[in-house]
């Protein structure tokens, strides 16, 4: 824990070797804001602005709240897969948390924490593949996340996963190689109900078959 900061650790492949530059861009709607950021990351022998154009390692989002604005933003930074993203929000309330690891932020300081050094020491963290929020919005984001399975997910047989576990088990069966007949009879259900099963899958995440459905899911390790 680093002033009041969790670290969640990940494998990543910058560890934590200070020699490292690590490629940081700045965005945000507040003009200012993102000069105000850059000087106190410009001199610091870790990090290189770059330009929102270029390849970055870590993004650091900068906004006054998770509004429409800066979600959209965040969205579309998290279609480069290799960017990580940081967010320094002044208002961050429980559904900002939720929203906030929904659009895939790793890493979460508020705008009156982000003093110089705690915000190098954040960018290193998400860079390494840690994620690193606020010990108590951590614990916040937690009750809001017991909250949603329990209220939300639960009742409609989900769960985080995205995955009912009658689904999560034909997808392992089917990635293990058995016909939809094999599969029926493993499960004690009728053929039509595998096919179902995989068509309501399919349907739901917006795949392309069943093959694509078992690549996602080993991709993403919900089997």
């Amino acid at each position: 824990m680093l002033d009041g900061v969790v670290a969640i650790n990940e494998r990543g492949s910058f560890g934590h070797d200070m020699n490292i530059l690590i490629l940081t861009s700045i965005h945000g709607r507040d003009p200012i804001s993102q000069a105000g950021v850059a000087s106190q990351l410009r001199m610091r022998p870790e990090i290189r602005i770059v330009e929102k154009s270029e390849q970055a390692d870590v993004a650091v989002v900068v906004a006054d709240r998770i509004d429409e604005h800066s979600t959209r933003e965040l969205r579309i930074l998290r279609n480069n897969a290799k960017l990580r993203l940081l967010l320094v929000a002044t208002v961050v309330d429980d559904a900002a948390l939720v929203a906030a690891a929904e659009v895939g932020v790793v890493g979460l300081l508020r705008r009156e924490d982000a003093s110089p050094d705690q915000l190098v020491r954040t960018i290193v963290r998400v860079a390494s593949g840690d994620g690193a929020v606020p010990a108590d919005l951590l614990g916040r984001l937690l009750e809001q996340v017991g909250r949603l399975q329990r209220q939300v997910l639960t009742p409609r047989g989900l769960t985080f996963a995205g995955l009912t576990p009658r689904e999560a088990e034909v997808l392992r069966l089917v990635a293990d190689g058995h016909s939809t007949s094999e599969i029926a009879c493993t499960m004690c259900y009728s053929e039509r109900t595998v096919k179902n099963v995989l068509h309501d899958l399919v349907t739901r995440l917006q795949l392309r078959n069943r093959t694509h459905a078992v690549a996602y899911a080993l991709r993403e390790g919900l089997i």
